[in-house]
């Protein structure tokens, strides 16, 4: 069996998904996966579904990317920081997830935040980030790094573009060209009413709303073949998840 790159979107502690998921894609360990971010906040699983990348990551190669859920995570595993904004964002869900499985104190968990990726780019110039970026020189210089965790320009941009005349899109933006293709996450799709992948010019967006009503998203890079859990309120069906 060949080997195949695979781009996983926003998990948000939906365990359940995530293991449907890769069995619907008959994933194994001979596949390489790439994750855009958001493990945590969301359904009840967040502390478990780490333990299951670790342990997964210990089988198969595994990228894992920091999403801005991930950063709150880390620091308050870290050093016990929260904020308003995040405990109203699933980090709430994510602490008791934490006392409830035992992993609070885990030291794998710790490095497993602390070892995420802002980015990553592959051999054939290929972008996985959580978010996006700004600088129109690409993510190595980008001067405000919270966007890569954060910055919706770039998802916005690319969805316009897609009704701009061939001729004109290179005089209004020049950051999707500087890589062969993006892919994103941190978007929902839902918010356009689509509960599959996005797809403008060459930026994917695999964020199909599994923090929300959605389902997870797992796509082949090469073929762009993609594969789907149920919804989560499905599989979570006394949870709310995300409001």
């Amino acid at each position: 069996m060949s080997k195949r790159t695979l781009v996983i979107g926003d998990i948000h502690g939906g365990l359940k998904a995530l293991v449907e998921v890769l069995e619907n894609a008959n994933v194994t360990t001979n596949d390489m996966l790439i994750f855009l971010g958001d493990y945590v906040d969301g359904w009840s699983e967040s502390a478990e579904t780490i333990e299951y990348l670790i342990e997964l990551s210990e089988k198969q190669e595994c990228i894992f990317i920091l999403g801005n859920h991930d950063l709150w995570c880390g620091l308050w595993l870290e050093k016990g920081v929260t904020n308003p904004i995040w405990l109203a964002h699933g980090g709430q869900e994510t602490i008791q997830s934490y006392i409830k499985s035992g992993l609070l104190t885990s030291n794998k968990h710790k490095q497993f935040f602390k070892g995420l990726k802002n980015y990553f780019i592959d051999k054939d110039n290929r972008l996985f980030i959580h978010a996006g970026f700004t600088s129109m020189h690409g993510v190595e210089k980008e001067y405000n790094k919270n966007d890569y965790y954060w910055d919706r320009t770039l998802w916005e941009a690319a969805r316009i573009l897609k009704e701009v005349n061939e001729e004109k899109r290179g005089e209004i933006e020049t950051r999707l060209g500087l890589y062969k293709e993006i892919y994103i996450g941190h978007t929902p799709t839902t918010n356009y009413g689509i509960n599959q992948p996005m797809h403008a010019i060459n930026l994917w967006n695999l964020d199909t709303g599994a923090a929300f009503k959605g389902k997870l998203t797992i796509l082949d890079i090469h073929t762009k073949e993609f594969w789907q859990s149920k919804r989560l309120p499905l599989l979570y069906p006394n949870e709310k998840g995300r409001n």
